[in-house]
């Protein structure tokens, strides 16, 4: 069976992370894994709490050699982790910070190590259980996605191949998204560990404190985000430090902030388009248009079940919960995920287009339409929350008006200070219900 490196970093000497402006060589990552490793309790599944990027790294590749498997849920309510808890009896929890989680085993990450580091970087087996995905299913249950060491492995560097990254280039990566999330996971800490990059222990929140620390780092510097956070940080600097490109996820990105993020970054802007089943598939240039290019080795299907895709680092055959029109040059263009169809007095949208154009009017901060479950025989019509102080309802509904047909415009719709999106910008279904009953009274 074959084994893949715990990293692919050629220098021992060299940088594996930049933490709190300074370099952590890869020996003393090496050493940091080593010894954290001899320390934890002998139980098969960790729930890796770090929110330090690079004690994340540790402890996720510290479990690794111990042979066990990282836990990655959408959140860690004390509800969710109780459930977890129930399936996995034999988890336990680390953690850099205080934690309210009082019915696992909470080991604090040590303050230091001390020791050598080992003379070469280890190998773990491809097929080692490396991870465990978890969606929250139709009856709220979790659903486990199992991801292999060689999976995620061939993901990372498939990605790095798609982006024109060089390999062991020391490029440091920055991300403002958690690496507990499938996207961080993949493209702030794998990218950077099985491609010889730097990763950055800071996850940086404010639009300033971004600035900041991208403009501490040596070139090449990438910066891994999302479309909300982009949209925060080009409203609200005037100066942005240059990088070599911009990735965002998690949520399709507007054309005309691709195109101002790469005038103003003087860099390209990349998105990644993926799921908890499979990761991350495919990818696109925002500004070279709307079509979607599969990562190498990846394969997609279609027949009247759905679309699937497999192969490359897709080790099962996976579904794809959008609505996907695939191109004569193997290229495809998304509309929206299936769930998300709106078909009104026979026309027909998505809720992901709708939200394109909401969030294409000048001045409009942040928004999102939402189809509630009325239920009651009468029409259902689209409601919108918008985040925008200078504009009024009137001025927002006439500039729908020009895109959006008008059985779709929002009915009512709701000026709110915030949208409840979570660490990765996301937007759930039961928050958006929520603020509509705060609304609503």
């Amino acid at each position: 069976m074959a084994a893949i490196p715990l990293i692919r970093h050629n220098d021992l000497a060299g940088v594996f992370a930049w933490r709190a402006g300074q370099p952590v060589r890869v020996a003393d990552f090496l050493r940091d894994v080593d010894r954290l490793a001899a320390s934890l309790p002998a139980k098969r599944h960790i729930l890796n709490l770090c929110t330090d990027r690079y004690r994340f790294a540790v402890g996720f590749a510290a479990a690794l050699l111990r042979g066990q498997t990282s836990l990655l849920p959408p959140n860690y309510t004390a509800d969710f982790v109780a459930r977890l808890s129930q399936r996995y009896p034999d988890i336990y929890c680390l953690a850099d910070g205080p934690t309210d989680l009082h019915d696992i085993e909470v080991v604090a990450f040590p303050s230091s190590f001390a020791g050598a580091a080992p003379a070469s970087i280890p190998e773990v087996e491809e097929a080692q259980s490396a991870a465990l995905v978890f969606t929250s299913g139709s009856t709220g249950d979790p659903v486990a996605h199992a991801k292999s060491w060689g999976s995620l492995c061939r993901g990372a560097v498939a990605e790095a191949q798609r982006l024109g990254i060089s390999a062991d280039s020391g490029m440091a990566v920055l991300g403002t998204v958690p690496a507990q999330h499938m996207y961080g996971l993949e493209s702030s800490m794998l990218l950077a560990m099985q491609n010889g990059l730097a990763l950055v222990a800071e996850r940086p929140f404010y639009p300033a404190d971004i600035c900041a620390r991208l403009g501490s780092l040596p070139r090449p510097r990438c910066l891994i985000t999302t479309p909300v956070h982009l949209r925060t940080l080009l409203a609200e600097m005037d100066t942005l430090p240059a990088v070599d490109f911009v990735l965002c996820a998690t949520a399709l990105l507007a054309p005309q902030l691709a195109a101002e993020s790469e005038a103003r970054f003087g860099a390209p802007l990349y998105e990644i388009y993926g799921c908890t089943e499979a990761g991350m598939v495919a990818s696109r240039r925002t500004t070279d248009g709307a079509a979607w290019h599969l990562l190498p080795g990846v394969e997609m299907s279609q027949d009247e079940q759905g679309v699937r895709v497999r192969g490359g680092h897709v080790e099962i055959e996976s579904p794809l919960s959008d609505v996907i029109e695939r191109n004569p040059d193997g290229t495809f263009l998304l509309h929206g995920r299936t769930a998300d169809l709106v078909n009104i007095a026979g026309k027909r949208t998505s809720l992901a287009s709708l939200n394109h154009h909401l969030n294409s009017i000048p001045g409009v901060q942040d928004g999102v339409f939402l189809m509630p479950d009325d239920g009651d025989g009468a029409v259902t019509r689209p409601l919108a929350f918008v985040v925008a102080s200078g504009l009024s309802a009137q001025q927002i509904l006439d500039a729908l008006r020009s895109s959006v047909d008008a059985v779709f415009l929002p009915r009512p719709l709701y000026f709110v200070d915030a949208l409840p999106r979570n660490s990765t910008g996301k937007l759930t279904r039961e928050a958006l219900l929520r603020l509509k009953q705060q609304c609503a009274r």
